[in-house]
């Protein structure tokens, strides 16, 4: 069968990570990296062994998906580009600077039947895909989400860069759409904002507090999920998970807890990612993150910028 020939835009950062991991699916043949850096592209180039391509443009016709880990405000010309082009697309999130060209990009990829992937990889995560068999009728969620300061994210603000990881997460776990958005944030280290905190109230009752900051001096990346007689902790950076239920009843003075913990090995979550995208293509498969998934974040991080931006003095 033949192999799925694919290429990276972007040499940056997450795009030197998504090289090599097409460079190791046995399905896919990487026949490309591109770059406007001639420096960065070429010797990325050279590590995953395949040629480097100054312009996009020249991959035209040579490939069948590309995963584009450019800047985010190139997302939108590029994807549209390569879709138009009859080529499959997995993009790294924010799949764009606003949702109304993710709506657009997505529309396209139907009309087309194309793969669109956005790169929210935490939805691969070990941890979490451990926890979802766990979970019901959530009816809490608290999530934080610290680190320190990256200038590569800085092109977007805090709830784009780092928030948005979560809001994609809660949106897969709780039931009904956002109904009321309160949210709070601040510029500390630029001119954007860098931290922000917003509580999302969904059609359904559930809730969720969502802390970002990317002016901490250590990472922090915690999961927690309340539900009827559990509460379920999800620790993303260390792997952890526990389990806490009332096997009780609600009469007793001293309510009687189970807790069931567990820690996974880490695994390659970006590794699991890009193999679903290959997957999805040469088996026609629905992505595990799709364009309107990446729609649905955005969205949900326009209302919360929208609400940060009323309440600035």
């Amino acid at each position: 069968m033949r192999k799925l020939r694919v290429a990276v835009v972007g040499a940056g950062y997450l795009g030197r990570f998504h090289a090599q991991k097409f460079h190791s699916i046995t399905a896919a043949d990487l026949v490309g990296i591109c770059d406007i850096d001639a420096e960065a592209g070429g010797d990325l180039a050279r590590t995953t062994e395949t040629a480097y391509y100054a312009d996009y443009r020249d991959l035209t016709g040579k490939v069948d998906a590309v995963t584009i880990a450019t800047s985010t405000s190139a997302h939108y010309e590029l994807a549209k580009f390569f879709l138009e082009n009859n080529v499959h697309v997995l993009v790294e999130k924010p799949m764009t600077n606003a949702s109304a060209q993710g709506r657009e990009l997505t529309a396209l990829a139907d009309t087309r039947g194309l793969k669109l992937q956005v790169g929210h990889v935490e939805r691969f995560n070990p941890a979490l895909l451990s926890a979802r068999d766990r979970l019901g009728a959530v009816q809490f969620i608290e999530c934080h989400r610290l680190a320190p300061f990256k200038g590569r994210g800085a092109d977007v603000n805090v709830v784009l860069d780092l928030m948005i990881h979560d809001l994609d997460v809660i949106l897969s776990l709780a039931a009904g759409e956002p109904s009321l958005v309160s949210a709070v944030g601040i510029s500390v280290l630029t001119s954007s904002i860098d931290i922000a905190n917003a509580r999302v109230e969904f059609d359904t009752g559930a809730i969720a507090n969502v802390t970002a900051s990317r002016v901490s001096t250590s990472t922090q990346r915690k999961f927690r999920v309340f539900q009827k007689h559990q509460y379920l902790s999800i620790d993303f950076g260390a792997g952890e998970v526990q389990l806490v239920t009332h096997t009780g009843n609600a009469s007793e003075e001293q309510p009687t807890l189970t807790q069931e913990s567990w820690n996974l090995e880490k695994g390659d979550a970006l590794a699991a990612e890009v193999a679903s995208f290959v997957e999805s293509i040469l088996e026609n498969k629905p992505c595990e993150v799709s364009g309107h998934d990446g729609v649905a974040a955005l969205e949900l991080a326009e209302e919360i910028i929208a609400d940060i931006e009323r309440r600035k003095f």
